[in-house]
């Protein structure tokens, strides 16, 4: 009997490898996509992008998409407390439903790892790894190989605002500053994936307004076709 997983899935290339390979195993099982999302915001927490973009990849992917939303704003803010809370909550019912595994798209914060694990043990669940440690820049060009299409939704001001709303691609990786890991591994850049092999149809994507939050460039990841007044302000993004 294969063991069920819930996927800890953020949109990015990182997490859509890590769950290839585990659609790939005989091993798991995944029953859902688990994403935080600003309750204030209604976009990925982090990585800035829309809630009606996750809804239609989680479509295209065709597995149950599962929200948890994070608040923000004048509800005070999520610090690590009240994040661990919610979460709690929130593994709590998957170990109910006999759901005891969480899949992660991580590739060496080992400190990270340990925290997630740690969280899990305290409800009686396990985190996997698919991807852990692999070497990043071969990585990288694998993900791009593989037929991952995607764009960067957010970076650090220090990888440039040029890059935000920018294809990941070969080219990409060759233009990213020194010390950037090309994975975005620290924290550098986050990603919206919009087709690759797990999607069962391309997502249709266009670059609205780029904007700067907290030290960060947003691209404004918008549904193709969407009107030009949609635009977002540097306001409708969340906080880092």
């Amino acid at each position: 009997m294969k063991e069920r997983v819930v996927m800890s899935w953020s949109g990015g290339k990182d997490s859509a490898v890590a769950l290839h390979e585990l659609l790939k195993s005989d091993q798991y099982e995944v029953v859902a996509l688990l994403t935080t999302v600003s309750e204030e915001f209604r976009r990925i927490s982090h990585h800035g992008v829309r809630e009606e973009l996750l809804e239609e990849q989680a479509n295209a992917i065709g597995i149950p998409l599962e929200k948890v939303y994070l608040p923000s704003g004048e509800s005070g803010g999520c610090t690590n407390e009240v994040y661990e809370a919610i979460m709690e909550r929130a593994m709590k019912a998957y170990r109910n439903r006999g759901v005891l595994t969480v899949g992660f798209g991580d590739l060496f914060l080992q400190d990270l790892r340990e925290w997630r694990e740690a969280n899990l043990a305290k409800v009686g669940m396990r985190g996997v790894f698919p991807i852990w440690q692999r070497a990043t820049a071969a990585f990288a060009r694998e993900v791009i190989g593989a037929g991952y299409k995607a764009y960067l939704s957010c970076v650090e001001g220090r990888v440039g605002a040029g890059f935000a709303g920018r294809a990941y691609d070969a080219e990409l990786l060759d233009d990213l500053p020194s010390g950037v890991d090309p994975c975005g591994e620290n924290g550098e850049f986050h990603s919206f994936v919009y087709d690759g092999p797990i999607f069962r149809k391309p997502i249709e994507v266009q670059i609205g307004e780029i904007v700067v939050r907290d030290g960060r460039y947003y691209a404004d990841l918008l549904p193709r076709g969407s009107n030009s007044s949609e635009k977002c302000v540097a306001e409708q993004m969340p906080p880092v």
